[in-house]
């Protein structure tokens, strides 16, 4: 029985072990643009049904309960907390920030399609909007070489002003996309997600449309990590690693015992 109660303790540690890790990568996160604080969810492992509830204990009477033991704990899923960040202004004309649901497109290498909440855009040598790894913005905004300025309205709508000109000319619409299940994004890296059968498809939209959130230009979104949270969560994760030991050692001792009086 005691080296059950070890088996049991061990998953325990492993399960606090994991938790400490996604605790510590969110710490670790905490100034990342765009990042969404992840969440370890516990689920319990097979129980043992020594005696089921309802079974006989006497010609009249029933259990009212079962015997089952647990034989411990898993970590059975990690999910991104997609709360909104808050915006921090930078003046940068190409730092664009969502205020509300939706997710920018990006093309990746590989032809997938990758979606980010981190806005800050760069032109690369075609003038072509980009991700800082250098990874085009879907639909595709290609800004003039000879551009004064850039202005991004809150619908997504990009015009620039060329010299020589009154008026400002449009060069492309942003989009943003959504998902009826967000949390069933990948996340694979460098601020990118990926659809996901659980996520389902994307949904494409105009900013401030369709429930989409709207574009703020000259800031970008921060980290929605709550360092005080996740410190609390950290000393909460540690005692219960510590007690889950204990465990190891009380049953430890309970074998000692009982191997020196036999």
């Amino acid at each position: 029985m005691s080296t059950n109660a070890m088996h049991v303790a061990r998953t325990g540690l492993d399960a606090q072990q994991t938790r400490m890790q996604v605790i510590s990568n969110n710490l670790a996160n905490v100034n990342t643009t765009g990042f969404k604080r992840d969440r370890a969810s516990f689920e319990t492992l097979l129980y043992q049904t020594h005696r089921p509830a309802g079974a006989q204990t006497s010609d009249q009477t029933a259990l009212t309960g079962p015997l089952a033991v647990g034989t411990g704990v898993r970590v059975v899923a990690t999910e991104k907390i997609h709360t909104q960040g808050a915006l921090a202004t930078t003046g940068n004309a190409l730092d664009l920030a969502i205020d509300g649901q939706g997710f920018f497109q990006i093309l990746l290498p590989d032809g997938r399609m990758g979606y980010t909440r981190d806005g800050g855009f760069s032109r690369n040598a075609d003038g072509v909007l980009t991700t800082s790894s250098g990874y085009p913005l879907q639909p595709e905004i290609d800004i003039p070489p000879d551009a004064l300025s850039i202005s991004v309205s809150s619908d997504g709508i990009v015009t620039v002003q060329l010299p020589g000109e009154v008026e400002a000319q449009e060069v492309g619409q942003l989009e943003l996309a959504s998902f009826a299940n967000p949390r069933g994004l990948a996340p694979i890296g460098e601020n990118l997600l990926t659809e996901t059968t659980a996520s389902g498809e994307a949904v494409p939209g105009a900013p401030m449309a369709d429930g989409m959130g709207k574009l703020v230009q000259g800031a970008l979104e921060a980290s929605n990590v709550n360092v005080v949270q996740e410190l609390v969560d950290m000393i909460e994760t540690q005692r219960a690693y510590e007690i889950n030991s204990r465990s190891i050692s009380a049953s430890d001792e309970m074998l000692r015992f009982l191997t020196n009086r036999l």
